[in-house]
């Protein structure tokens, strides 16, 4: 299994999917980690993934992507600058190596931009797209000014380009959604796909769900703030959607957590508290969707299935959430979430599921049911060894 980072802790959307998939797969394969890193401080997280893995390759990757090198390299080559800057020589040395001492039965890559660190091989090769990265891109610089989005719009479509390029040189091409299939067989024909979804963590599934106190709610948006998507959602959450809702709530209290919240400071005023979750203490992370009331995820870039509105879902909170956000969970509006794509739809939402208990019990228990059935470690990780079994 090859990486474009360490696998733990458990904090990042990456990182808890493949975290998982660890621990899960480990219990009948052997697996050998190459995984790259930018800070040495990441070693030290070695000892929890030893229990999971034959063998570790840590390799080092730029530490900080905006280096004159990554773009002097994305500007003046055919490479776009996401490939650049999650290049390893190391790692590509590593990955040729292993191919030729030993043995193995499949390779697993998550994200294509892993990929370039693989030799011609006649090992089959099972990449795994969480999102699809050209379109999280466009979407960003679609909000740019026009020479700046000009310039970068170079940069999508080399992107796109190599995202295609190594979809067509993978065995098997899978995605966490079903939109994200249809995409990829739209855009290549020839290619075999499969849907392989996200999940909670196994730690966020509570035993049962605990009686809320929503006369005074809390609503939480979580996030990694190193992803432009979840800034984009936590300035609406603040600027659009909670000047009106305080003013018909009074009582009402936002919490914006994850990690590098510090990205977000700016956004803190009165009612409003932004925590910064340390990247390695799951319980302080758990206890933040406890003590939540609602949760809302007003995301409007596209790609991939939010593991945050899973981890809602698992830990009890009614999710609120726009299309896009809920897009690729087997979801239903006013059964399992309440769907709303604007400010004044997310504050209707809200205030109808604090004044109707029923309607709240109900939703959270359908979501809770749903993420056990359909949404857990095991049941996905089964789903990805037949696909394994299928390329042998």
């Amino acid at each position: 299994m090859l990486t474009p980072y360490v696998p733990y802790p458990p904090s990042s959307g990456g990182q808890i999917r493949t975290f998982n998939l660890l621990k899960y797969l480990s219990k009948r394969h052997q697996i050998t980690l190459v995984a790259l890193y930018k800070n040495d401080d990441e070693k030290k997280y070695l000892n929890h993934l030893r229990r999971y893995c034959r063998k570790i390759y840590l390799c080092r990757r730029p530490q900080k992507p905006w280096q004159l090198s990554n773009i002097t390299k994305a500007v003046f080559s055919l490479l776009p600058f996401l490939i650049v800057r999650n290049f390893s020589s190391e790692a590509k040395q590593v990955v040729s190596n292993l191919l030729i001492e030993e043995r193995f039965d499949v390779i697993h890559a998550e994200t294509f931009y892993i990929m370039p660190h693989i030799p011609i091989t006649k090992i089959p090769i099972v990449l795994v797209e969480q999102t699809i990265e050209y379109e999280v891109y466009q979407h960003f610089i679609n909000s740019l000014a026009l020479p700046i989005r000009l310039l970068l719009s170079i940069d999508i479509l080399k992107l796109k380009y190599w995202e295609r390029y190594y979809w067509r040189k993978a065995s098997r091409v899978a995605t966490v959604s079903a939109a994200d299939e249809q995409l990829i067989q739209k855009l290549e024909k020839n290619i075999h796909t499969s849907i392989v979804p996200n999940g909670a963590g196994d730690e966020m599934i509570v035993k049962k769900l605990e009686k809320k106190d929503i006369k005074m709610p809390i609503i939480l948006f979580q996030g990694n703030f190193n992803w432009l998507q979840n800034i984009e959602a936590a300035k609406f959450l603040v600027n659009d959607i909670y000047p009106k809702l305080k003013q018909l709530l009074p009582d009402v209290a936002i919490v914006i957590s994850g990690q590098n919240a510090h990205k977000i400071q700016a956004l803190n005023q009165s009612g409003i508290k932004i925590v910064d979750n340390p990247p390695d203490d799951g319980q302080f992370i758990k206890t933040v969707y406890l003590q939540a009331s609602i949760f809302i995820a007003p995301i409007f870039g596209p790609g991939g299935t939010r593991l945050k509105i899973l981890a809602a879902m698992a830990s009890g909170l009614p999710v609120i959430a726009t299309t896009t956000g809920i897009e690729g969970l087997a979801v239903k509006n006013n059964r399992d979430v309440l769907i709303a794509n604007n400010s004044d739809t997310f504050i209707e939402k809200i205030i109808y599921i604090v004044k109707h208990p029923a309607q709240y019990q109900k939703i959270r228990c359908n979501a809770y049911e749903l993420v056990k059935q359909k949404y857990n470690w095991q049941s996905i990780t089964q789903k990805l060894e037949k696909l394994y079994e299928n390329q042998s």
